[in-house]
C-alpha cells in the first residue's frame, strides 16, 4: 500500500487516545511525579508551571518512554521517573521557545511570557530543567543520564542554530533539517532510547528505539510545519504564526527556491524584512499550493515515518509494538 494513502486512512482514528488509555495508570504516576517537582516556596515557579501544564498537550514524549520500557519488558519503576524527567525537559524548552520566538499563544492560551514576562519564563524553564536532572540522577542509571543530558545540550544548540537561520531565505534544506534534528528529534530519540536503557537491553534494541524516536520526531515536526498553514488545533497555535514570526520552515524554503523573481521578492519582503500587509498570509498559502510545497513536506514526513516503522522490526509483534506503530500513523495523519 502506498505510504501516503496508508497514513491518510488513519485520519479519523483516535489512536493517541487509545494509547493514553493503555498507559493510564503509569501516566497518572508520571503526572504525580511532575506535580511533586513543580512545588516551590517561590510562588512564581508553581504559578508558571501550573499554567503551562494545565494548558494540556499530548504528553507524547513521556508516553513513548513508557511504551519503550514496556516493549522491552522492563518491570521496575524507573521508567515512570524518566518519563516525568522527559516531560519536564520538554516543558522547559516550550517556555524558552516562546521567549525566543516572541510567541503570544501556546495550546490555545496566552504564553507564560505574556503573563509573567520573559525573564520569569526563562528562569522557571531553567528550574524545570534542573528538576528533570534531579529525577534522572535518582534512577541511578548513568547511561540514561548521559542520553538525556546529551539531548539537553543538543536541543540548546539547535535553538542557537535556529536563531542563525531566522528570516534567512538562503537557508538550505540540509541546514533546516539539522535544526529540526536538534530541536525536536533529539528529545523524541532520547525519550525512546532511555526506555530500553533502563531495562539493560542490548545495543541493537537500544539503537532501534533511538532510531524510531528520531525519525518519528522529524516526521512530527514536518507535519507541524504543514499545519501552520492550515489546521492548527493539533499544535495549539494560530494559523500563520510561523509566517508572522518570519520563521523559516521547509514549505517556505521549497517555495522560495521554486518561485520566480517576483515571488521571491514577496518572500524577501514578508519573511526577511518582516514587512507584512493584510492579505499576505493568504498569498503565501497560495504560493505554497502552487508549488506543492505542503504536499512535498507531507511526503517527506511520510518517508521518515516509514523509517520509524522499519526500526521496530527488531521487536516481536505485541500490542505495545502495534501501539507504537499506530502513533506514527497518528502523527503523520494530522497533515491530511
Amino acid at each position: 500500500m502506498d505510504s501516503v494513502v496508508f497514513f491518510e486512512n488513519f485520519k479519523h482514528q483516535d489512536i493517541l487516545s487509545d494509547m493514553q488509555s493503555a498507559f493510564q495508570k503509569e501516566m497518572q504516576s508520571v503526572d504525580q511525579t511532575i506535580r511533586k517537582k513543580i512545588v516551590s516556596d517561590v510562588a512564581t515557579v508553581p504559578d508558571i508551571s501550573n499554567h503551562i501544564f494545565r494548558s494540556g498537550g499530548k504528553r507524547l514524549r513521556p508516553l513513548l518512554t513508557l511504551a519503550s520500557a514496556r516493549l522491552t519488558e522492563y518491570s521496575g519503576k524507573n521508567h515512570i521517573t524518566l518519563a516525568a524527567a522527559v516531560e519536564l525537559m520538554h516543558t522547559a524548552t516550550l517556555l524558552h521557545d516562546d521567549v525566543v520566538d516572541e510567541s503570544d499563544m501556546r495550546r490555545g492560551r496566552q504564553t507564560a511570557r505574556m503573563g509573567w514576562g520573559n525573564a520569569a519564563s526563562v528562569l522557571v524553564g531553567d528550574y524545570l530543567l534542573g528538576q528533570a536532572f534531579r529525577l534522572m540522577v535518582s534512577t541511578g542509571s548513568l547511561p540514561a543520564l548521559k542520553v538525556l543530558s546529551d539531548a539537553a545540550a543538543i536541543i540548546a544548540e539547535g535553538e542557537v542554530l535556529q536563531l542563525s537561520i531566522m528570516n534567512n531565505l538562503n537557508t538550505t534544506e540540509d541546514a533546516y533539517m539539522r535544526v529540526m534534528d536538534s530541536k525536536t528529534a533529539a528529545l523524541f530519540s532520547a525519550s525512546t532510547e532511555v526506555g530500553a536503557l533502563i531495562g539493560n537491553q542490548d545495543h541493537f534494541e537500544t539503537a532501534a528505539l533511538a532510531s524510531y524516536g528520531r525519525n518519528l520526531g522529524i516526521a512530527f515536526q514536518l507535519v507541524d510545519d504543514v499545519l501552520d498553514y492550515g489546521q492548527t488545533s493539533d499544535i495549539g497555535k494560530n494559523a500563520g504564526d510561523d509566517f508572522r514570526e518570519g520563521k523559516i520552515t521547509l514549505p517556505i524554503i521549497l517555495s522560495y527556491r521554486r518561485g520566480n523573481d517576483t515571488e521571491r521578492e514577496f518572500w524577501k519582503r514578508t519573511i526577511e524584512a518582516r514587512d507584512q500587509k493584510e492579505g499576505d498570509f493568504g498569498k503565501a498559502c497560495d504560493l505554497l499550493t502552487k508549488y506543492k510545497t505542503l504536499e512535498d513536506t507531507r511526503d517527506r514526513a511520510a518517508h521518515y515515518g516509514s523509517i520509524a516503522k522499519d526500526a521496530l522490526v527488531t521487536f516481536r509483534e505485541t500490542e505495545t509494538r502495534q501501539q507504537m506503530l499506530d502513533i506514527i500513523n497518528f502523527c503523520i495523519s494530522r497533515a491530511y
